[in-house]
């Protein structure tokens, strides 16, 4: 017998389509009304209960990857794996807005006993917007990796054309090399690269006649990521589907992570738009 699917939240208005679920906060649905879905997901793998998957937007907080020292486990952190409250949602003049909030009532670690708690709202219209709010509700500072790791549904990643990041700074993991962006970013094999910019990043898709603008407020970096033939064919929930993604993430990492004084919020929002060429 399959796992069964997490509890979906579902949004459906004259503006858009869209989904939250509550385990994870994962956004996993967006498409504008009119528009082909935003958001990438394997269309013959469901999302399983227990099993942060390879689509919409997870949450990677308060470690990425393996964190910055290596070995931290699982992968991006707990968040993504936790299942968070529901506050409700409300609906704005332009939009609907849902609201989730994660406290160590709600998921904890052997590796982080920080106090804290983390709202995560979700605005659907005719624009997507994201808002990660971090809030330190202890006594002592502490310091988190965070990323909104968005992957967006394309065409071709062969195909696409990336642009806003001409002339930055990355880190490219592949390479394990720090490089600079000459001209628009073409991919042409497996891609993992932590831009320093929190420029608006422009993906110009032919294949699907559309261009995504991303733009973020309280991010400093831009993570561009796809696996390749190779490394997706271990993903199940990617798998031969590699060709139809593109991470383009909002994140604070490497040294840009973030500190968080007792007491005080650190917010960071992914807003994301769609037009036809």
């Amino acid at each position: 017998m399959s796992a069964p699917g997490p509890l979906a939240r579902e949004v459906d208005t004259d503006r858009c389509t869209g989904t939250v679920l509550d385990e994870g906060g994962l956004v996993l649905a967006w498409a504008p009304t009119g528009h082909a879905p935003v958001l990438f997901a394997h269309p013959g793998v469901p999302v399983r209960s227990g099993t942060p998957p390879h689509a919409g937007i997870p949450v990677c907080w308060p470690w990425f990857g393996p964190g910055r020292g290596g070995g931290m486990t699982p992968s991006h952190g707990f968040a993504r794996s936790s299942t968070w409250q529901f506050l409700g949602e409300d609906e704005g003049p332009d939009s609907r807005v849902l609201r989730h909030r994660l406290t160590p009532d709600d998921a904890s670690h052997p590796d982080w006993s920080q106090a804290y708690h983390l709202d995560l709202v979700t605005r659907f219209g005719t624009t997507l917007e994201v808002t990660l709010s971090t809030t330190n509700t202890g006594d002592e500072p502490f310091v988190v990796e965070e990323a909104l790791h968005a992957y967006l549904a394309v065409g071709d990643v062969r195909r696409v054309v990336v642009g806003g990041l001409d002339g930055t700074p990355f880190h490219d993991k592949v390479l394990g090399e720090d490089l600079v962006q000459e001209g628009d970013l073409v991919l042409t094999g497996e891609t993992d690269r932590v831009y320093r910019s929190s420029a608006d990043v422009v993906v110009t898709d032919p294949v699907l006649g559309r261009r995504l603008t991303v733009s973020t407020t309280g991010a400093a970096d831009r993570v561009v990521w796809n696996p390749w033939s190779e490394k997706a064919i271990g993903l199940d929930d990617i798998g031969d589907q590699w060709p139809h993604l593109l991470c383009v993430e909002a994140a604070n990492v490497l040294d840009d992570v973030v500190t968080v004084d007792p007491g005080q919020t650190r917010w960071m929002t992914y807003r994301l738009s769609v037009e036809d060429l």
